[in-house]
C-alpha cells in the first residue's frame, strides 16, 4: 500500500462497501480516490463476482484490481449472528454504508435501517438496487443490462433497420455509480446541516434515463419518439463516422453552425452552406444523405493523419476513432495522466484509468489497487477492538 501526505478532500470519512456487481463498488470507489477509508465487506466464501469477471493474470482477476483500489479487504458472514452483531460494531464508526440486496434481505438480517441508524444516527446508508426500494418491480433480480433496455437506451441505438443495440460494457451500472457518488455526498452535506443521516434510494434504471436526455419531455409535449438512427443525430448533421484512404475511421460533429460551415469549406462543397436547409442543425440532419457523401467522400480520399491535420487546421471537431490501443498511446490522455501505473504487489506494475477528475489543492490519488479476499479482516476487526479469541470464535462460527 502506498500512502501520501497530500491532503485529500474526503480524509476521516469510513465507507464500508457492501455491494457487488458493479454500481454500489464504484461509487465506494470514487471516494476512496478522494481519501474515504474504504473497508469492502465480502462473504467469506463468495467474495465480490468482480474478482472473477473478465479475464485474469496468474489466476488474478484484473477488473477487481481497478474496482477494490483504495479499499481495505475484510470478510463478514451478516446473515450469521457473530457477523452481524460485527458489521453493527463497524456501522457505529462508520460515516456511509452501501449495499446492493434485493430490498428486504438486510432486514431479514435485523440489520435494517432501523437497526442501523440506531447503531449510528449519523449514518448514511446507501440502497443501490435495479429498480429501487419499491414498486411492482422492487423484488425482482435485475443488472444494468435491464436498465440499458427499459430506459430507452437500446431502442433508439444501432442502426434504423438493425435490432436495438446493447453496449457491450456496463453502462448503466457505471452512471449509476457515479450517481450513487454524487447522492452520498449530497446526504453528506445535508448532515452537515442537520447532524442526522437517511437513506438514498438508487434505481439503476434512473440515472440513465437522465443521461438519455429530454425524450419524455419531447414525448410528453410533442408525441415524439425518438428513432434509431445509427451514427447519426437528428439534431444536427454531417454528424457520423467516416473510413479514411488508409482504413481508418474518424468521427465528425457539427453541433455548432459555424463548425458545419467550417467543415463543409474544409471538403470544398461551401455552395451547401447557401442551401435554406443548411441554417439549422435539424434541417441538416434532414439532408445526411448529402452533407454525409460530401464529408465521406473527401475524408475517403486521405489518411487519417492527413485527415486530422486539415481538420485541426480548420478548427473543425473531429476525433479518431480508437481502441483501448490508441487510448494507451493518446497525446492527450498521456498528458492528462489518464492512464496510469500504480505498482501492485501481485501483478507488478499496472496501467489503469486514474482518479475521475483533477482538483488543484486537493487531489485524490490511487493509493494502492484491489487488495487479495479478505486481506485486511484480522487488521481492520481489530482495529475495531475484537480480540484473537473473538476472532477465532466468528471463524469458528463460519462468520469471518
Amino acid at each position: 500500500m502506498t500512502e501520501t501526505t497530500t491532503p485529500t478532500p474526503l480524509s476521516g470519512l469510513r465507507v464500508l462497501d457492501l455491494a457487488t456487481l458493479f454500481a454500489g463498488p464504484l461509487a465506494a470507489t470514487m471516494l476512496g480516490d478522494f481519501g474515504a477509508e474504504v473497508i469492502k465487506v465480502e462473504h467469506p466464501t463468495k467474495p465480490d463476482p468482480s474478482r472473477g469477471h473478465g479475464p485474469s493474470k496468474d489466476g488474478v482477476g484484473l477488473w477487481w484490481k481497478l474496482l477494490g483500489r483504495n479499499k481495505r479487504a475484510i470478510t463478514l458472514d451478516l446473515s450469521k449472528p457473530g457477523g452481524r452483531d460485527t458489521l453493527l460494531r463497524l456501522a457505529a464508526t462508520a460515516d456511509v454504508i452501501i449495499e446492493n440486496f434485493r430490498p428486504g434481505t438486510l432486514e431479514k438480517w435485523d440489520l435494517g435501517w432501523a437497526e442501523l441508524s440506531a447503531a449510528n444516527p449519523k449514518l448514511v446508508l446507501a440502497r443501490v438496487t435495479a429498480f429501487g426500494q419499491f414498486g411492482p418491480y422492487a423484488h425482482r433480480p435485475g443488472f444494468g443490462t435491464l436498465a440499458e433496455a427499459m430506459s430507452g437506451f437500446a431502442a433508439i441505438t444501432g442502426e434504423p433497420d438493425a435490432p436495438p443495440t446493447l453496449p457491450p460494457f456496463g453502462l448503466a451500472d457505471s452512471i449509476a455509480g457515479l450517481a450513487t457518488a454524487y447522492a452520498v455526498m449530497t446526504a453528506l452535506a445535508a448532515r452537515d446541516r442537520t447532524g442526522e443521516g437517511q437513506v438514498v434510494d438508487m434505481a439503476i434504471i434512473e440515472p440513465i434515463l437522465t443521461a438519455l436526455g429530454p425524450q419524455p419531455l419531447w414525448y410528453d409535449q410533442l408525441g415524439h419518439v425518438q428513432p434509431r438512427t445509427g451514427n447519426r443525430s437528428q439534431n444536427n448533421a454531417p454528424r457520423n463516422t467516416y473510413r479514411t484512404a488508409d482504413g481508418s475511421w474518424v468521427a465528425v460533429s457539427t453541433s455548432a453552425q459555424s463548425i458545419a460551415e467550417r467543415v463543409m469549406r474544409l471538403v470544398g462543397r461551401p455552395e451547401l452552406i447557401d442551401e435554406p436547409w443548411f441554417a439549422t442543425g435539424a434541417d441538416r440532419a434532414r439532408h445526411a444523405d448529402v452533407l454525409d457523401a460530401a464529408v465521406g467522400d473527401w475524408i475517403a480520399q486521405r489518411t487519417r493523419t492527413e485527415v486530422l491535420a486539415a481538420f485541426e487546421k480548420a478548427e473543425a471537431a473531429v476525433a479518431p476513432i480508437q481502441d483501448v490501443r490508441d487510448v494507451m498511446s493518446d497525446p492527450q490522455y498521456q498528458a492528462l495522466d489518464t492512464i496510469t501505473t500504480v505498482d501492485d504487489p501481485e501483478l507488478g506494475p499496472l496501467r489503469m484509468q486514474n482518479v475521475l477528475f483533477r482538483l488543484s489543492a486537493t487531489p485524490g490519488a490511487i493509493r494502492w489497487t484491489g487488495r487479495p479476499h479478505g486481506a485486511d479482516t484480522d487488521t481492520v476487526l481489530s482495529e475495531l477492538g475484537l480480540t484473537e479469541t473473538e476472532l477465532t470464535t466468528l471463524r469458528q462460527a463460519g462468520a469471518l
